[in-house]
């Protein structure tokens, strides 16, 4: 199975680029299963019901989030609809699961894709980040439970000794671990010894004429002068940030990852 994942996708430049660029990707790799992060697609804050059914349209087939999951009231909604409802599109959405047992929607998605099933999860760090369950000890219950081989991981954390400590330990045990959050495209993609594919940070689809993603004079006001500001996507320098990921569906283990940065 070969797998694309499309980091942090942030506002409309975000979305613009994954629209005229996803499906010369998906033949060009070859790619049986697409992932993407969209928990940034709403003007750069947050996600809306339209927006995550317009990136499913496109050929996306599961959606991972993190802490901007809320920003929107509307997808509370969008998830309490679904419940019952396994065909449910709203299903494919993730929030982290290591969220409270009791909040709306899922972190884990079970999907079929090429005759492969296989399990997409997503987890949030706790350092720097509010106070979530233990994503380590989350991960450890939730694969008890799952049969698939193929299991992808999106760990949506601020630290880079959080994602990579937790690369290690689910080392063998996933097919792959990618990191999100932090908008910076990281350089060390490989395949761990016990066959996980890891990479910190895969970085963020937009504008990187910015400051991770937000017009940078904005940014660069609240340093010097700490006054608030309305934050707003940037425009310019859009660049489409993934890797691509080639995995033994017989084992679950990963044989490569790719990074991709298109413009």
């Amino acid at each position: 199975m070969r797998i694309l994942f499309i980091g942090d996708i942030f506002g409309r430049p975000g979305r613009t680029i994954v629209k005229e660029r996803l499906s010369s990707v998906v033949k060009e790799h070859a790619i049986d299963l697409v992932i993407a992060n969209g928990e940034n697609s709403a003007a750069g804050f947050g996600i809306t019901p339209p927006l995550a059914e317009e990136l499913f349209e496109l050929g996306i087939d599961v959606l991972t989030t993190g802490n901007h999951i809320w920003d929107k009231r509307e997808i509370v909604d969008y998830f309490q609809m679904a419940n019952g409802n396994e065909h449910s599109m709203a299903r494919r959405l993730l929030r982290p699961a290591n969220y409270h047992s009791g909040m709306p929607g899922w972190g884990v998605y079970e999907g079929q894709k090429a005759d492969v099933p296989y399990v997409v999860i997503n987890l949030q760090g706790r350092v720097f980040m509010v106070s979530n369950d233990d994503p380590f000890r989350v991960a450890d219950q939730l694969l008890k439970e799952i049969k698939a081989k193929i299991i992808f991981v999106d760990m949506h954390a601020e630290a880079t000794s959080e994602k990579i400590s937790l690369g290690w330990y689910l080392d063998g045990r996933v097919t792959a671990l990618v990191g999100t959050h932090t908008h910076i495209p990281t350089a060390d993609e490989r395949v761990l010894p016990g066959g996980t594919a890891y990479i910190t940070d895969v970085g963020m689809t937009g504008p990187y004429d910015s400051v991770i993603g937000v017009k940078k004079e904005l940014v660069i006001g609240r340093f010097l002068n700490n006054m608030p500001a309305r934050f707003e996507a940037a425009t310019g320098d859009v660049r489409l940030c993934a890797v691509v990921i080639d995995a033994d569906a017989a084992t679950g283990h990963a044989r490569s990852i790719e990074r991709l940065m298109l413009r």
